[in-house]
């Protein structure tokens, strides 16, 4: 970090050359980019989705949609299979399916009586419309398929007889809301943007605010130019171009809210001009450093995994970090130089400095508070936070990421009254969760089609002839299951189905593609999990010098991630309060791929937060030698700050949450509540509260592991003072602890090596505990 602040501080013109370039190239990727994203939800290699993209070529409809059912209800005294009445229905959904440019099946072109009800006046038939547009996070995109409803109803009243009703139902018709159109992305931004700015001006009360606006400025188009480095190799999905700028601006501005506070209390302390900038980088640089790290480590699950659009959103993830980090450690140091000597020139002509540096002279009052009665009351905050978060995370055991079930979906209107009139007729709602599967050339599909209506849980097999289902020597045959697909019923039916075809034959579908999708990306989960551990075990095992705090910070960054999926079964399943919150109507499914983004979110904003607090705990230890010191002095120093960038991200992705789009609000309301939670019961409380339980133990680092970590070991020692570790914070803050600020201003007197203790301090500071 010396290294990199020299070459900043000693080659300022090149380096605000470089930047001014950076950004103009990430302008240019951006143009570039918008335009070429990719829409499609491609999953190459998934046996469903390689037999729904068949369908969709050779066919042109069904596959990966789901059907839309026309249930037929005929006057009293008149029967769906009556001579003349079965000629017109077979007009109605010929008429139908070329209003949709679809095919449909009924009881007209198969002659199957599964098609009729019980007293033969009610009649269903399944209509297959063309692919619909389903951007955004893949889930149970019910709302997305166009409104197809009272198109088909209309075509089909002009052939049917006088007095026969006509209601449509499917899942798309029964979804408790409908695609809003994606994300504003200028709304958003002006929504974060204008929540940063009101959150930075209460931080440090200065034109300063805006300097942490600069740094996600310039870090959002460089990590465009990022993408746009490695978009020859992947496919940028449209999600990610729309995500990254809101996770940019949250993540830029953290990092820049740590340096400038760092800053701002080394000019209080004394240091004055590029030394207070060197110190800065010297303690809270490292901070920066290992939690952009955190954050790629835990975007790394996603980029690992074999689904291009997860891939394409992993990627980004950590192409914004990179920049954020990247620009807030050349960039600030340069405009932190410029605004130490305006004030050392204010300071010499005797002008007052408003909103100042002073303010952080002192740690925070009320974050100090909160941490002396934390320590106090340790052992009951631990048992009450933890029992809450613990509670929360067993709810997540209930996590349901299947399609929807139809009692969970609307209860009124079209079709609510199409599915009510459909099994009161002594038809199973299954059928509204029929799936397709594709007879490749050379098979017979009347020998597929008689093996599968033999098969558990099948109610029947539709196999029309004719061009719509039989063509260039294939053929495709749809399944009606009669248990809808959601439910543990429904998705064993599909896999004995997907066993029971022969050789070359492929079940697709819309739900059998959810089943595969959910097996890719969670299979080999546990796996990726037990691997990103062990790395975030050793990576922070070095950043602060123990063992016990790196599996401290991993255990509780898992335990609040398990709370933020049981509070998403609170909210999203269960539906408590989620209309009021969000305005829009659960529908009883999370998202498939939601945990998983969530996850590969919160792990690295989580840690995030967590290297903060504790990269400042190890500084005050090392310089005091008291635990209960260091967990106030850490608390006080950062709970300001931490609380201030959970704010800003939180705002980021609850402007997200607005918009009207079902799983990317689940999913942008997961990521701001685990953000607030984390900064909140985690970090304010759990954590403090688990560090001064496990007192001198939490910095112990034997000399074998120190050997193998290379880094400094960290004996147990002696508690250093009684009630003098309780002391007031402000005292943590005396000059005198400091290093003269003549060693820190750079080639007249260079900064300490990271080995070398400043002048009158303990063992170091920062986030490596050796300065």
């Amino acid at each position: 970090m010396k290294t990199l602040c020299d070459l900043v501080l000693g080659r300022k013109r090149l380096v605000w050359a470089l930047v001014v370039l950076l950004l103009l190239a990430g302008a240019g990727a951006i143009a570039l980019l918008v335009p070429a994203a990719d829409e499609r939800n491609a999953y190459p290699g998934l046996p469903a989705y390689e037999a729904n993209q068949k369908i969709m070529r050779t066919y042109g409809n069904g596959g990966h949609e789901r059907p839309f059912v026309p249930v037929v209800t005929f006057p009293e005294g008149r029967r769906a299979d009556a001579p003349g009445t079965r000629e017109a229905l077979g007009r109605a959904f010929d008429r139908a399916a070329g209003a949709v440019r679809g095919r449909a099946a009924s009881y007209a072109n198969t002659g199957d009586p599964a098609f009729l009800g019980e007293t033969g006046r009610t009649t269903f038939g399944l209509v297959f419309g063309p692919p619909a547009e389903q951007g955004g996070l893949p889930g149970s995109a019910l709302g997305e398929a166009p409104a197809l409803g009272p198109l088909i109803a209309g075509a089909m009243r002009a052939e049917l007889p006088a007095g026969a009703e006509v209601r449509v139902t499917g899942l798309d018709t029964l979804a408790t809301g409908a695609d809003a159109g994606g994300l504003n992305v200028p709304a958003k931004l002006l929504v974060t943007v204008g929540a940063a700015i009101v959150v930075l001006l209460y931080a440090f009360r200065s034109a300063l605010a805006f300097v942490a606006l600069l740094t996600a400025l310039v870090a959002v188009p460089v990590s465009f130019l990022g993408l746009l480095a490695v978009s020859p190799f992947i496919a940028v999905h449209e999600t990610t171009v729309i995500t990254l700028p809101l996770l940019g601006v949250g993540i830029a501005i953290d990092y820049a809210l740590i340096l400038v506070t760092r800053w701002r209390e080394e000019e209080a302390r004394g240091l004055r001009g590029d030394a207070a900038v060197r110190r800065a980088m010297a303690t809270s640089g490292h901070a920066v450093l290992f939690s952009a790290g955190a954050v790629a480590l835990g975007l790394l699950t996603m980029v690992l995994l074999p689904i291009p659009l997860l891939r394409s959103l992993g990627v980004g993830g950590m192409m914004v970090t990179a920049a954020s980090a990247l620009v807030s450690l050349t960039l600030l140091p340069l405009v932190l130089s410029g605004s130490g000597r305006r004030l050392a020139r204010r300071r010499a002509a005797g002008r007052p400095v408003r909103g100042g540096p002073e303010r952080e002279a002192a740690a925070g009052r009320f974050w100090s508070a909160v941490a002396r009665r934390v320590v106090r009351f340790r052992l009951p905050v631990v048992v009450v936070t933890g029992g809450v978060l613990a509670a929360l995370a067993v709810t997540a055991l209930g996590l349901n990421l299947s399609v929807p079930t139809t009692d969970r979906l609307a209860a009124s209107g079209p079709g609510r009254a199409g599915l009510t009139a459909l099994t009161g007729a002594g038809v199973p709602s299954g059928v509204l969760t029929s799936f397709d599967v594709y007879v490749p050339p050379g098979a017979d599909p009347d020998a597929v089609a008689g093996s599968l209506r033999r098969t558990e849980g099948v109610f029947a097999v539709a196999a029309p002839g004719g061009p719509a289902w039989r063509r260039d020597g294939s053929a495709v045959l749809t399944v009606l299951p009669r248990e809808e697909g959601g439910s543990p019923a429904g998705e064993a039916t599909v896999a004995r189905v997907a066993g029971e075809v022969p050789g070359g034959v492929l079940v697709g579908g819309n739900v059998t593609q959810q089943l595969g999708h959910a097996e890719a990306a969670y299979g080999a989960f546990p796996w990726m999990l037990g691997v990103l551990s062990l790395v975030t075990f050793v990576m922070l095992a070095r950043a602060f010098r123990s063992l016990l705090l790196p599996l401290k910070a991993i255990l509780l960054n898992l335990l609040s991630l398990g709370a933020v999926l049981g509070a998403m079964v609170v909210l999203w399943q269960w539906g408590w309060g989620t209309e009021a919150l969000f305005g829009v109507a659960p529908d009883g499914s999370i998202g498939t791929f939601v945990p998983i983004t969530l996850f590969a979110f919160l792990y690295g904003l989580s840690m995030d937060y967590e290297v903060f607090i504790l990269a400042r705990m190890r500084e005050e230890y090392d310089r005091t030698g008291s635990t209960e010191a260091a967990v106030i002095g850490g608390v006080g120093r950062t709970g300001r700050l931490v609380t201030c960038a959970a704010l800003i991200l939180f705002c980021s992705f609850a402007s997200m949450a607005s918009g009207g789009e079902l799983d990317v609000t689940i999913f942008a309301s997961g990521v701001a509540l685990g953000v607030l939670l984390d900064a909140t019961l985690i970090r304010g409380l759990l954590v403090p509260a688990a560090v001064a339980m496990m007192g001198r133990w939490n910095w112990w680092l034997p000399a074998p592991a120190a050997r193998l970590l290379r880094v400094p070991p960290s004996p147990l020692r002696d508690r250093a003072a009684g009630p003098a570790d309780l002391a007031d914070p402000a005292d943590l803050a005396d000059p005198a602890d400091l290093a003269d600020p003549a060693d820190l201003a750079g080639p007249a007197g260079p900064a300490p090596e990271p080995g070398a203790p400043p002048a009158g301090a303990g063992a170091g500071a920062g986030v490596t505990g050796r300065g």
